[in-house]
């Protein structure tokens, strides 16, 4: 999480799911994006609408951990625009224990995707 930025961040969580983020900031600064879902192009079977599943779906773990997300093995590519008006942002799940970070709107998603891992609660914001 530390950086360089433009890296995978996949680490170990309650024992059993593998959890893939993507670094943000310059190198030493800790920032991460959590990734909680996809929606899958082709040749992927399983359900993608949770950062464990996700994982798992794609064969994403540990091994992975720091690999470059621009020349690979895992690659992120743009692959379509959305209009802002279908995005959304809400709170994030998960970290109640972040105080009133907790609260702050940092989940984006697309409106309406199935493949969002979990409906957002409320305050919902159109970016």
């Amino acid at each position: 999480m530390f950086g360089p930025p433009g890296r995978a961040y996949v680490y170990l969580i309650y024992g059993m799911y593998e959890m893939f983020n993507v670094v943000t900031w310059p190198e030493g600064k800790p920032s991460a994006v959590l990734i909680r879902g996809v929606e899958p192009i082709a040749g992927i079977e399983r359900t993608t609408n949770g950062p464990g599943k996700l994982t798992r779906a794609l064969h994403i773990n540990r091994s992975l951990n720091q690999s470059d997300l621009v020349s690979g093995p895992l690659i992120i590519v743009p692959d379509q625009t959305i209009p802002t008006d279908c995005m959304e942002t809400s709170p994030r799940i998960g970290v109640d224990y972040a105080g009133e970070w907790a609260e702050k709107p940092w989940r984006f998603s697309v409106r309406g995707n199935p493949h969002v891992s979990k409906p957002p609660k409320s305050k919902l914001t159109t970016v």
